[in-house]
């Protein structure tokens, strides 16, 4: 098979797949369990999951299923934010595990910076790190000033750092921050939510490598060395999304991609959470 397998490696040298299915807004549970099965066949090794979206019970058991081991798996989880706090996070990491059937996570993540308890929330996933509950530690939707609050307190820096990035919004200060401090970016909503298919750079793009506006983005994060979680339900996606090991796109393409950042979110602003 043809399809993409590259890792990138945490600052605690655990190697993580640089391309992973997301499924947020999987809600239904035999379409879920049924993606997830597809993904892991045709070769995915990581699933991004979150407490918020009611579907850890299918991906335990989807992975149960597909007869991987689980230990070949890298599962990813987050806890939300009414669930934020010290004693709160450990206890919902704990009922996240239980839907998950399983016995550590290898990345759990503050899903958003709530404000009064983000920092008090990392503490909490460094004590599950200490434990051995999780093989690495991480936040999502982290400013560069969120990030600055939690090295303050971190006795263990995050080493991941999960935000909304496509070429509509690359956050190019957020991730040269990043890059500097040993965190690894992943980027969600790597499609803009199929806002950019019909993008005539990204099509012309395309053409020049007999590639989809879709497989181009993907390859566009991927050189830019992020790690992309992109979902989809449908097979014929799940299993296009993954096809991009067999071209490489050149630095001026890369450039111009670069060049369609609008700064333009489809989702919410982490700025918004800082008074919840």
């Amino acid at each position: 098979m043809n399809y993409f397998d590259g890792k990138v490696t945490l600052s605690n040298g655990v190697e993580m797949p640089q391309l992973g299915l997301g499924i947020y807004k999987m809600t239904d549970s035999v379409e879920t369990i049924q993606a997830i099965l597809y993904a892991l066949k045709v070769g995915y090794k990581a699933i991004d999951t979150a407490a918020i979206y009611e579907n850890e019970k299918e991906t335990g058991e989807a992975i149960r299923q597909s007869g991987i081991p689980r230990e070949q798996l890298f599962i990813t989880s987050k806890v939300w934010n009414t669930d934020q706090g010290y004693d709160a996070t450990l206890k919902a990491f704990e009922a996240s595990l239980e839907r998950l059937g399983m016995d550590y996570l290898d990345l759990y993540l503050t899903h958003w910076p709530v404000a009064e308890t983000f920092v008090d929330t990392y503490r909490a996933i460094e004590r599950l790190y200490d434990e051995k509950l999780i093989r690495a530690t991480g936040v999502s939707n982290h400013h560069i000033h969120h990030l600055e609050k939690v090295f303050n307190v971190a006795n263990v820096k995050p080493m991941v750092n999960q935000i909304e990035l496509h070429p509509r919004l690359t956050q190019e200060p957020l991730r040269n921050f990043c890059n500097e401090h040993g965190i690894i970016v992943t980027s969600w909503s790597p499609l803009a939510r199929g806002g950019l298919m019909d993008e005539p750079t990204l099509e012309q793009i395309g053409l020049k490598y007999g590639k989809t506006p879709a497989q181009v983005i993907i390859r566009w994060h991927l050189q830019h060395g992020l790690v992309v979680i992109p979902k989809s339900v449908t097979p014929a996606r799940i299993q296009s999304n993954i096809d991009v090991k067999d071209f490489e796109l050149a630095p001026e393409d890369m450039m111009k991609i670069d060049a369609l950042n609008r700064d333009e979110r489809t989702g919410t602003n982490p700025e918004k959470f800082d008074e919840v």
